[in-house]
């Protein structure tokens, strides 16, 4: 029983073989390509039409805080602690290591459905692009073949694209993720421009016409809080941010740096967008795939329409390359530590960057998002980050007693208030989602447990240097 809890050793210098080369700014970044995406340019108008009406903004709001709380515990660890496997590494070190396989597995299936999911968005925005200048795809070539097509080609491509930019180097994928960061918050400015002279207050009456809570007979849920827990997907991506540890600057300032700054920034953003949106265009009628497009349209501003398409369009593809690089990352890291095969912790001697995982990752994800309608996922991945950020907050609060003398460059403020918030929150959270995306996790952590047993607790390195 003791070997499940044993701990990785936290050492002064971060373990590192991958290529420092981001700056504090390019994790900013990292965090804004990751976090701006679908959140903003999909969820908020289906949140507002079926879960939480116009107060949609309050439901952002409670989210934000949540993960604002669990930000600054991202920060502290990752400046301590360090390493390329995010909250799967802080959870080594702090709790040992059976719940560090659990975090880690449950990292494995956020981030591959997150980009598979978000894979499926983005070919649907292309083809719709693709249509306006007539070349649209056949149905047989853009749908899953459970939807009557054979494969949703421009979901696999565009997953296989970003696998050749991530073996290139993280370098050269930071600087198109930063071109494409511009793009998509030009987009946004200019829907904040245009929709602040057009906003009609009747339009936030009923402003709460879900309440804050309730169960609908068939299991499903609605209301602001409800709605929190669905926009929350809207800020899945932060965390992405530590899994380069072993790749910044100067890690111990320039990760929390780029974790709190890309959080706060994004939920202004959202805030104001939300509450523009409903401004504009009663929340009845934001049940569209794109409402922040449809909203322009309705104003009669078609060219502004059309650039939001573009700024969908590149939003989504960042997201998609930021979660794929923490992907790729977090494997890298339990390989590193025996619980995941040997064959996946070779770093590429020219490219300095995990070539096999990255191909491994791509083929299986593409294959995933060509194949298979992941359009209702989100609240699975949600689940899973929510488990991860509660772990994390945790973390904070052992290693505050287990270790006191160590190094930590940045400190969560109020702790343990603030991490105990975050537990609290996240945990809330949680418990608002529905019964049968709980047992869709409860099955994947079932499985991963088989593993662990079965392999990972073997091939441990601490199980080797016990042995030795």
């Amino acid at each position: 029983m003791k070997q499940l809890f044993r701990t990785k050793k936290i050492t002064p210098e971060f373990e590192n073989t991958l290529s420092r080369c981001l700056s504090k700014w390019d994790l900013t970044f990292l965090g804004i390509g990751a976090i701006i995406g679908t959140g903003i340019f999909v969820l908020t108008g289906i949140a507002a039409a079926t879960q939480a009406g116009a107060a949609v903004v309050l439901s952002f709001v409670i989210a934000g805080f949540a993960c604002t709380f669990a930000a600054l515990s991202y920060a502290e660890l990752a400046a301590a602690v360090g390493g390329c496997g995010s909250a799967y590494g802080y959870s080594y070190a702090a709790f040992g290591e059976l719940v560090a396989w659990i975090i880690g597995w449950d990292l494995l299936l956020e981030y591959a459905i997150s980009v598979a999911a978000v894979a499926n968005g983005w070919a649907g925005y292309f083809n719709n692009a693709l249509t306006a200048i007539g070349f649209g795809l056949p149905d047989a070539l853009t749908k899953a073949p459970k939807l009557g097509g054979i494969i949703n080609l421009p979901a696999s491509l565009i997953i296989l694209i970003l696998m050749g930019l991530l073996i290139v180097g993280v370098k050269y994928s930071s600087k198109v993720n930063n071109i494409m960061v511009v793009v998509k918050l030009l987009t946004i400015a200019v829907f904040i421009g245009l929709a602040s002279f057009n906003v009609n207050p009747e339009n936030w009456h009923p402003f709460m016409p879900f309440g804050w809570f309730q169960t609908l007979p068939d299991g499903k849920t609605t209301g602001v809080l409800a709605g929190a827990s669905i926009v929350f997907f809207a800020y899945v991506g932060f965390d992405a941010v530590s899994t380069a540890a072993e790749e910044a600057q100067n890690p111990q300032k320039d990760l929390p740096f780029g974790i709190v700054v890309s959080l706060i920034f994004c939920t202004v953003i959202y805030i104001l967008v939300s509450g523009l949106l409903t401004g504009v265009v009663h929340y009845s009628d934001l049940n569209v795939s794109s409402p922040v497009a449809h909203a322009l349209q309705l104003l009669g501003y078609n060219w502004a329409s059309a650039l939001v398409a573009t700024g969908v369009i590149a939003g989504l593809t960042t997201v998609m390359l930021v979660l794929y690089y923490g992907l790729t990352r977090v494997i890298f890291a339990m390989a590193r530590d025996g619980l995941l095969p040997e064959f996946f912790n070779e770093v590429h001697e020219k490219t300095q960057t995990p070539i096999r995982v990255i191909v491994m990752c791509g083929v299986i994800m593409a294959i995933i998002a060509g194949l298979i309608p992941l359009g209702d996922l989100a609240e699975l991945v949600n689940i899973g980050t929510l488990a991860a950020f509660v772990l994390v907050c945790f973390g904070v609060i052992v290693l505050r007693f287990t270790q006191p003398n160590l190094v930590r460059p940045f400190r969560s403020p109020y702790s343990p208030l603030f991490p105990a918030l975050g537990m609290i929150s996240c945990s809330a959270l949680m418990a608002f989602l529905p019964a049968q995306t709980w047992w869709r996790f409860l099955i994947w952590l079932a499985i991963g447990l088989v593993f662990y047993f079965v392999y990972s607790k073997q091939h441990s390195k601490l199980n080797k240097h016990r042995i030795n």
